[in-house]
């Protein structure tokens, strides 16, 4: 019987470990997508305890806080640091062969030197310890980053952020790049006239053009965009349910876009054109910009309506949909490639029926101008755990090339998932090692293989995404 998470948790074979250990481990780490919050690391931010570092706006922990029976007062309530923790700690054991039960022991691992299995029996225990440390220095915001040596992290931002404490970071020279990413999500998002409306408002204040027609509101962007590059961007990410590939007309865009304006409600047609021309405006902006556009596609969020009204969006209550994107895909993909607007792009899918058409999708415009130029994404959110990365590389693999893959990224909102890039490392190698194993990869090539180990965890997006 093998230990629980020794030094050679998922290597199964000693060319997986030798792999891991020799080439995927020392490797720096490229968070490309994430939702950290950039007034905390700006700030330096000190936790005060476990807990808080732990369990404040983790929808994932709170999700199977509630499977197992706990109040909502020790998920997103006004419960403390300690009984949340303490809620958590006997939710652990049940989490076995959920991702969060290897993701909990691996950051107490690797952030705190912490071998011990986390229940209600060692809970005071591990959050005493865990407390204390965060108490130093070395375990503040940006120490945390420093110890799973981050070199770049990009975090998620609207086109109407200040970005103040992206240039405040600049300013001062911080070590790690801290850079922003474009998520122009509300400036598309009509369904709800108010809302919409008072989006526009603010778009209008912060880039400082009056906008009364489509035109303006283009412009108003445009200004946006280009201040986001002036900061840094080299990235844009857009959450879509699906992809907006409708036919319209220029005159069928601004009629929809005064209509909205003036608070009518519109039809889904309209809805369905609006977004269609939007998607197209944003993505050759980014073609302009030689930036990398990024889609996360496939979520439907806000299920429970009762407690969406009670607690808002981003608390546990998204999930896998199962919208029909092949053809409409194809399309907005297509549209660009005509016109040779089509930039770098990386595609995510939620559901994994579509792991074998994003594979082939992005095959469809591969043209030569860049390695890779067309990504699958690790896997997101749902799949973010073993079988989910494994289904994504093999399908990447079988129709495509994963020597080109940019890898792995932490799409969280904590400073301590990184570990998340250690579980993806590990796996990665397990599945390389498993096939030199079984003769499937000629192990004279072992030079290669690592070199290739090392390109997926790091190399390859610090080229892909232009991180000098």
């Amino acid at each position: 019987m093998k230990a629980f998470m020794d030094e050679n948790f998922l290597l199964q074979t000693k060319t997986a470990q030798d792999l891991y250990h020799q080439h995927a481990a020392k490797m720096p780490i490229i968070d490309y997508h994430c939702h950290l919050v950039p007034e905390h690391i700006a700030k330096d931010r000190k936790f005060d305890n476990l807990g808080q570092i732990w369990l404040e706006g983790d929808h994932y922990k709170w999700r199977a806080m509630r499977a197992n029976g706990v109040e909502e007062r020790f998920c997103t309530g006004n419960a403390s640091d300690w009984e949340k923790f303490e809620q958590w700690a006997a939710t652990v054991p049940y989490t076995m062969r959920n991702p969060l039960y290897h993701w909990t022991h691996l950051e107490l691992q690797t952030a705190f030197g912490v071998n011990k299995i986390l229940n209600p029996s060692t809970a005071k225990e591990i959050y005493d310890e865990c407390t204390a440390k965060l108490r130093t220095p070395e375990y503040s915001a940006r120490g945390l980053m420093r110890k799973f040596n981050v070199k770049v992290v990009c975090t998620t931002d609207d086109p109407v952020d200040t970005l103040e404490h992206h240039l405040a970071l600049k300013k001062e020279g911080f070590d790690i790049k801290i850079l922003p990413t474009w998520r122009p999500d509300k400036a598309m998002m009509v369904e709800n006239p108010t809302n919409y409306c008072s989006y526009i408002e603010q778009l209008a204040k912060v880039s400082g053009v009056k906008i009364s027609k489509y035109a303006d509101l283009i412009t108003a962007l445009r200004k946006r965009h280009d201040f986001f590059a002036e900061v840094g961007c080299k990235l844009s990410d857009h959450g879509i349910e699906e992809f907006y590939a409708e036919d319209y007309t220029q005159t069928e865009i601004d009629t929809i876009f005064n209509k909205v304006c003036g608070g009518a409600a519109l039809t889904k047609e309209e809805i369905l054109k609006f977004k269609s021309a939007m998607l197209f405006e944003f993505a050759v902006m980014d073609w302009e910009k030689g930036w990398t556009q990024q889609f996360h596609y496939g979520c439907i969020r806000n299920n429970s309506t009762r407690l969406f009204n009670k607690l808002g969006p981003d608390t546990g209550f998204d999930s896998i949909g199962d919208f029909t994107v092949a053809q409409s895909l194809s399309k907005f993909l297509n549209r660009l490639d005509m016109q040779n607007k089509l930039t770098k792009t990386v595609l995510y899918n939620l559901n994994p029926r579509d792991n074998y058409l994003i594979g082939t999708m992005i095959g469809n415009f591969q043209d030569g101008s860049v390695a890779g130029k067309m990504q699958f994404g690790s896997g997101w959110w749902f799949m973010d755990q073993q079988i989910g990365m494994i289904n994504q590389m093999n399908a990447l693999s079988t129709m495509g090339l994963l020597s080109r893959f940019v890898g792995m990224l932490t799409d969280s909102r904590s400073f301590l998932s990184y570990p998340r890039h250690e579980y993806f490392r590990r796996i990665l190698c397990n599945l390389i090692g498993n096939d030199v194993e079984n003769g499937e990869i000629p192990a004279s090539e072992m030079e290669f293989v690592g070199q290739m180990v090392e390109n997926i965890c790091y190399n390859n997006a610090k080229e892909f995404f232009r991180f000098e």
